[in-house]
């Protein structure tokens, strides 16, 4: 006997952005890891494109209050700020 489970959207939703973060965690661990530069570009070109998706999913969670983003704190944006200000990156 099968049993259905009837999902509504959110957690179909939930259940896509978790499948494109672990996608887009994939892509870039295999584009980090490629020696060959085609195949290194064909799965960067991929990533951007799983991001972009993970991007949509999460934009209609947010839209419709399924993924609630608080607005940061001015003081925390301030701190973050202070706190990076100074550091520089080299190559």
């Amino acid at each position: 006997m099968i049993q259905s489970s009837c999902f509504g959207d959110k957690e179909m939703l939930h259940d896509a952005l978790c499948a494109q973060k672990e996608e887009t965690a994939n892509y870039n661990l295999f584009a980090n890891e490629c020696v060959h530069k085609d195949l290194r570009d064909t799965y960067m070109n991929i990533l951007n494109e799983e991001h972009d998706i993970q991007y949509q999913v999460f934009n209609i969670m947010h839209e419709r209050g399924l993924y609630p983003t608080p607005a940061a704190e001015q003081e925390k944006i301030n701190q973050a700020k202070q706190k990076f200000s100074g550091q520089t990156t080299t190559r």
